[in-house]
């Protein structure tokens, strides 16, 4: 069984990961449109590196201010710091209070969920390879499916099977879907993955 003490150094590769191919970003690039819709690279990074620069008090204040809507407050936070200078970003990507930070009510599972999809959300419209480890993207894998995760997202698994061409991965039994690793949980988690790159029926949203 993988526990918290388990997931903690993935969770920090993850991150050191991308921030130095942030490091090597030419300027430009960050203004690339990621997979989340209406948010650039910079914005992603903003996002992501926000428990970084917001303690708990500073976040409440911020969620009271969009009055607990926690999509405005994500997309607020997100357009206003993306204007910060990528170095900054960058500094809060390596910071140790986004390493030790755990979603509410996700523990260490939605940390590495976090920053390894959101991570794809970037080096995917990038064209760069992922930066997570095979160890990270294989427990993201296992947390959209055994764990239920698809159904946070719409989407529906049952009665297929999900296997991962690049990694030792397979779940479910029925109709097949198969694709490299990154692909597929971009795929589960609604992402729009170009054609050809997977395998069989995609699956219903």
């Amino acid at each position: 069984m993988t526990t918290d003490k388990d997931l903690q150094p993935l969770i920090v590769a993850d991150y050191l990961a991308l921030a130095d191919l942030l490091d090597s970003l030419p300027r430009e690039r960050w203004d690339t449109p990621s997979l989340c819709e209406g948010w650039r690279v910079r914005e992603v990074v903003a996002h992501l590196t926000m428990p970084a620069r917001y303690d708990e008090a500073a976040f409440m204040a911020e969620l009271r201010e969009c009055e607990f809507d926690f999509t405005q407050l994500s997309n607020t936070i997100a357009s206003r710091d993306a204007q910060l200078p990528t170095e900054e970003l960058v500094g809060s990507m390596r910071d140790e209070k986004l390493h030790e930070w755990t979603p509410p009510g996700g523990g260490t599972h939605g940390a590495l969920n976090h920053v390894v999809i959101h991570g794809l959300d970037i080096t995917a419209p990038l064209g760069e390879p992922r930066r997570s480890t095979d160890a990270s993207i294989q427990i993201v894998l296992d947390d959209l499916t055994r764990g239920g995760g698809h159904a946070h997202f719409g989407t529906d698994i049952s009665d297929r099977t999900i296997q991962a061409t690049d990694i030792d991965y397979s779940y479910g039994s029925g109709s097949s879907l198969r694709g490299s690793a990154e692909h597929l949980v971009l795929h589960i988690c609604g992402r729009t993955v170009p054609a050809g790159l997977l395998e069989g029926e995609v699956i219903a949203q």
